[in-house]
């Protein structure tokens, strides 16, 4: 078994790798000053983008939720990998090869990396065998839903063969052991033994946001086929069906660059939608819509503003009806704007696409209405709103709709909506709109009720929050500007201002003890040079100032271009020694106070005087 990875060689794999592209595939970047990029935090929810990525320093920090670190922790944290996985995955990455204290090299032999090797095996097994005599039936399958040789080609489409363990044989023949395979989802235990999962079905590949394949969803062929219509691969390490988008790493280019992703039910019509233009289409996988798929699609989304759209694509049948509700109850978690498109006749996408062409598919995103229409209409689908009654409960039931859309200046309009559809006057509705807004019959209580009478199980005090010291705790003083904003410079920048200068203006303490302790690590930093130094010098700080630490890598730092942040960082590294050198002067002026002129220790205070002015002198110069 390999020993540990070559301490030159990680540091090598990420100094090759820029931690923007590997970030930039599951969070939209948008430039943030200089050097710097921001999208959604992947790690909590959040309305506002307040991540940031710093690719120079190889370092990301959310000023959110506190997470910090470099391409390697990022892995860690959002792919569950152990540290040696994620220096293994980089380095297949950029085609580097990676050596061992052992000596020589080594495969990946790490759990993670094995299922996704064989998910990868599994899949040009699959696409292989769709070539062969007895995929005809598979062929022809998707040759009556409109798509050719070219389409199964790019969407990797396959074939299981019927045979009880074909896959089985081909990828014990690659090396893969029935352990893993099993875990990967690919085969099945049953009274004769090991089986191939997927058998006699046309197969998709379903791939995470990077690319790789991470299961399969399989549709049944022939009639002697007893299992469902559609199987998934099972849950395993790597496929988590309630975070799994099916088109998600071909459509999140678009998706970042449009804003805008359209949702629909199955792999055909994801299929159906891309080919005829939609680009933006993804589907869920054996699964109903859910708050973790979206919370994946507003990190790909770059989700802060109401200027994005998602549109939702429902059969008008009941469970259509009913998914679409289901939507609606996590749509508020969306900042875009949200919209349903219901194709004549209650066509899906791909059976729109084969009767009707193209042009109809892109029609049918052209005739999108707006989520709270719809969900307005189908709560009025239950009342006869010929009469009275009928209408009362129909405003009742619709008003805390209205009354939920979070654009305040959409609600107008909505109520005027809803006016129309009852026969009511706009005043009347407008008021049960803001009934229902300021809480009226949806289960709120008064200010002084205590958690008891609301019917709740009292909850003992939190303790108190361990406080972290951030850039926003910090206090305005002239000096500790002075310090953050040089240790932000020498964090970012340091690299590039003159050595001397930075070693100088370094060796300096400071005045506040947070800022006190990153200047320490800054300071001690063996090679400023590195790829990487300041992002190891963060790791450096001792708590509980590494969070602060991590902040003043990863904030905007006050400047138009680069070399303007490094001319930046060199006066503030000389305003520190300006500073020193002052206190100096202020402290030899009082002891010159204190000692006869002609002394030794007077003449000596006079000239070091002397230097400290020619030295301000050269300084300020400078500036």
């Amino acid at each position: 078994m390999a020993g540990r990875i070559r301490q030159a060689d990680v540091d090598e794999v990420k100094a090759r790798t820029n931690i923007a592209d590997i970030i930039g595939e599951r969070v939209a970047l948008k430039p943030a000053g200089v050097g710097s990029m921001k999208g959604l935090c992947p790690f909590h929810d959040e309305r506002s983008p307040s991540f940031n990525v710093r690719p120079q320093a190889g370092f990301y920090h959310c000023f959110g939720c506190g997470e910090s670190g470099d391409v390697y922790s990022f892995l860690r944290r959002m792919d569950h990998l152990s540290f040696t996985e994620a220096v293994e995955r980089l380095a297949g990455r950029i085609g580097y090869t990676l050596h061992y204290e052992d000596g020589g090299a080594a495969p990946e032999t790490t759990g993670r990396a094995r299922l996704y090797a064989a998910n990868a095996a599994a899949a040009e097994f699959f696409r292989a065998q769709l070539m062969t005599p007895e995929a005809e039936a598979a062929r022809s399958f998707l040759g009556s839903r409109g798509f050719d040789a070219g389409a199964a080609a790019h969407f990797g489409v396959g074939y299981a063969p019927k045979g009880w363990s074909g896959m089985r044989d081909a990828l014990r023949g690659q090396g893969f052991s029935d352990e893993e395979l099993a875990a990967a989802g690919l085969v099945s235990q049953g009274q004769r033994g090991v089986y191939d999962r997927f058998r006699g079905r046309v197969v998709w590949p379903i791939r995470d946001v990077t690319s790789q394949v991470i299961g399969f969803g399989a549709r049944k062929l022939y009639d002697d086929d007893n299992g469902p219509k559609y199987l998934n691969t099972p849950e395993t390490p790597i496929y988590r069906k309630n975070q799994v988008l099916y088109g998600l790493d071909l459509a999140k280019r678009d998706i970042s660059r449009e804003h805008r992703v359209v949702v629909v039910e199955g792999y055909t019509d994801v299929m159906a939608c891309h080919l005829a233009g939609i680009t933006t289409a993804i589907a869920t996988c054996g699964t109903a819509f859910g708050s973790d798929h979206i919370t994946v699609l507003r990190r790909v989304m770059g989700d802060d503003t109401a200027a994005g759209e998602v549109v939702f694509t429902f059969d008008p049948d009941e469970a259509g009806q009913k998914a679409a509700l289901r939507a609606f109850g996590d749509e508020k978690r969306f900042a875009a704007q949200t919209y349903v498109a219901v194709a004549p006749d209650g066509l899906d996408p791909c059976d729109l696409r084969l009767k009707r062409g193209d042009a109809a598919v892109r029609a049918l995103m052209q005739t999108k209405a707006p989520m709270f229409e719809f969900v307005i209409d189908r709560r009025l689908a239950g009342f006869d709103l010929a009469t009275v009654e009928g209408r009362a409960g129909a405003l009742r039931a619709a008003a805390p709709i209205v009354a939920e859309i979070r654009d305040p200046s959409l609600r107008p309009g909505y109520a005027r909506v809803l006016a129309r559809r009852l026969g009511l006057e706009l005043g009347e509705v407008t008021q049960a709109v803001e009934r229902a807004r300021r809480g009226g019959g949806r289960g709120t209580y008064a200010p002084g009720q205590s958690r008891t009478q609301r019917g709740q199980t009292p909850v003992e005090t939190p303790a108190e929050p361990v406080v972290r010291v951030t850039l926003a705790s910090l206090p305005r003083t002239a000096d500790v500007v002075l310090e953050r904003d040089a240790l932000m410079g020498f964090l970012q920048f340091g690299h590039r201002i003159e050595p001397d200068l930075r070693a100088q203006a370094l060796a300096l303490p400071f005045r506040h003890p947070a800022l006190e302790a990153v200047r320490q690590a800054v300071a001690a930093a063996p090679d400023v040079e590195r790829p990487g130094w300041a992002a190891d010098a963060v790791s450096d700080v001792r708590e509980p100032f590494r969070s602060l630490a991590a902040e003043l890598l990863a904030a905007d730092f006050p400047a138009l271009t680069d070399d303007a942040a490094v001319a930046s960082t060199a006066d503030l590294a000389r305003r520190l020694i300006l500073r020193a050198l002052q206190r100096e002067k202020t402290e030899l002026l009082g002891a010159i106070q204190r000692v006869p002129a002609d002394s030794d220790e007077g003449r000596g205070i006079r000239v070091r005087l002397r230097e400290i002015d020619v030295e301000r002198e050269r300084l300020v110069a400078d500036l």
